[in-house]
């Protein structure tokens, strides 16, 4: 972890965080899930709204992290449960400080992101789908070989979970407009700033590696 945030950390001592904020998260997408169901329609009110925003519903700018995933009520449950574990997981192994640093960066970074989009597009949405998968990935970085089972039947790491879903937003990246681009570069900022610097020494490592079997190799066949 970088240096900074240590310094960082000292300097908050323990006054600017929340303990167990993953409990306030998961609860908040609980209510709204079950409104939801209740056809009271939050979710059309919490989402990231920049016009809404403007007009005065500054609220969309905090709310949008309690967005449940949009799906059946037993699929909820696990969803809130996967994320409840590797929040607390994720928490226990920084801290509250630097758990809520990360998921703040995270925020400011969906915030960020609609933004840009209202002033180009005039456009200005966003949710805490980004968001939601910083945290998986970043467990998933410190945890690579943790096993869960999929679908209950088949066992797998998360590296791999992992790596198919960086596969697929790099695919939504290729392909998006600049507006998913920019979604996605500004809500994963927080694991850029996290693990960027070890993710380039880690793939440098592995070029010189490459580089090394490669020479080797041809060494050996002369």
């Amino acid at each position: 972890m970088m240096k900074w945030l240590s310094r960082l950390e000292l300097r908050a001592r323990s006054k600017f965080y929340i303990s167990n904020l993953m409990y306030y998260i998961i609860g908040g997408m609980a209510v709204v899930f079950l409104l939801d169901m209740l056809g009271f329609g939050a979710s059309n009110l919490f989402y990231l709204d920049m016009n809404a925003v403007m007009r005065g519903q500054v609220w969309r700018l905090v709310t949008f992290i309690f967005l449940p995933p949009q799906t059946s009520f037993i699929f909820i449950i696990i969803a809130l449960y996967f994320y409840y574990m590797i929040g607390n997981a994720l928490e226990s192994m920084w801290g509250s400080f630097r758990f809520n640093l990360y998921y703040l960066v995270g925020m400011l970074g969906a915030i960020v992101s609609a933004i840009i989009s209202q002033a180009i597009w005039g456009m200005g949405y966003a949710d805490n789908t980004f968001l939601n998968m910083s945290l998986f990935l970043a467990f998933a970085a410190m945890n690579p070989n943790f096993q869960i089972m999929l679908m209950f039947l088949i066992p797998i790491k998360m590296k791999w979970l992992a790596l198919f879903d960086v596969a697929l937003y790099a695919w939504q990246f290729i392909t998006g407009g600049w507006d998913a681009r920019i979604a996605i570069v500004f809500s994963l900022a927080n694991l850029i700033l996290f693990f960027g610097k070890d993710a380039m020494r880690m793939a440098r490592a592995e070029i010189m590696t490459l580089r090394r079997r490669i020479r080797f190799k041809s060494n050996y066949r002369r």
